[in-house]
């Protein structure tokens, strides 16, 4: 598992690289069911909004909603676990996950998700001295 992946809503991950937010359902959430009998994902270039509920896995113990961390839209859509939800459970963070958003505003989201807010600040600094 990557570094920069982070829980989410807690059993949800949430990983940013290149303003591009990507979520999958984390371990502690896979462990709730053992199989998973349908998806039901927005589509591509749907909006989304913050701790809104965008999609819904089904599975064996009942629905488990899926949560957007960010506003922003729908950029790309994993088709591989709409056709085989079973490598949500194989491979959470790598094959298995779900959607990828581009957040609305890209300021706002890198308060909320980014741990290196002071780097910002630092570079406006440097900026100063010279």
């Amino acid at each position: 598992m990557s570094d920069n992946i982070r829980n989410f809503m807690g059993y949800m991950w949430v990983q940013q690289e290149d303003g591009i937010v990507t979520i999958g359902i984390n371990e502690d959430g896979l462990e709730d069911f053992e199989e998973i009998t349908s998806i039901e994902l927005p589509a591509e270039n749907e909006k989304v909004e913050a701790d809104v509920v965008l999609g819904t896995i089904e599975t064996d113990d009942g629905p488990l909603d899926i949560y957007s961390p960010v506003d922003g839209t729908v950029i790309e859509v994993n088709s591989q676990v709409l056709e085989d939800p079973s490598l949500i459970q194989e491979d959470p963070y790598e094959e298995g996950w779900l959607i990828r958003i581009e957040p609305a505003d890209e300021d706002e989201d890198d308060e909320d998700y980014d741990e290196d807010d002071d780097d910002e600040d630092d570079e406006e600094d440097d900026d100063d001295e010279e």
